[in-house]
């Protein structure tokens, strides 16, 4: 199986999901801790990160599609961290250099926030578990162990990784690449 192309052809279909998620997730924690924005406002924010406008029954499916689609990018992505062979030249400082960079640096947090913030929606949408028994996982989800003051950061540096990593990585898909001609020019 080649991870590289499946990463590529993936990317397309998580990209909305994902860039909705970053944006809503970052508007409802700023907004809420640093902003005080009204409730039914930060609420609107919060229906779009979890994708309860689907309906209470589709909301966890649609938080384990994107969950797992980034858990899938991630492990995808892994496998193009390695050089296909040695090269001696200075790598170039551009998009897919800081793409590289970016996933080095999201890895464990964009992971541990992918797998908590699923585990929490299964757990209390399927599972039956209250909020306050799995409540842990939300406050890692969040990076809520980091205090007050860095929790809010904490969020904000995902949020706005999670959109670098996506805008730099969108651009290196079939989308957004030239295509050869057949005359080879």
């Amino acid at each position: 199986m080649n991870l590289r192309k499946l990463h590529r052809q993936a990317a397309p279909l998580v990209f909305f999901p994902l860039l909705l998620a970053a944006l809503t997730g970052v508007a409802y924690r700023i907004g809420s801790n640093l902003l005080d924005i009204p409730d039914n406002v930060a609420n609107i924010f919060m229906v779009l990160h979890q994708g309860e406008f689907l309906g209470e029954p589709l909301m966890p499916v649609y938080v384990l599609l994107m969950g797992l689609g980034l858990v899938g990018m991630i492990i995808t992505g892994l496998s193009m961290l390695l050089p296909k062979k040695a090269s001696k030249a200075q790598p170039r400082r551009d998009h897919r250099w800081l793409h590289r960079i970016l996933s080095i640096i999201g890895l464990l947090p964009l992971t541990i926030s992918a797998l908590t913030g699923v585990a929490y929606a299964i757990g209390t949408s399927w599972l039956g578990l209250s909020p306050r028994d799995i409540g842990f996982l939300l406050r890692l989800h969040q990076g809520y162990y980091l205090g007050s003051i860095l929790w809010p950061l904490y969020v904000l540096v995902l949020g706005v990784g999670l959109v670098a990593l996506l805008i730099t990585g969108i651009t290196m898909t079939p989308v957004f690449r030239k295509r050869r001609s057949a005359s080879g020019g």
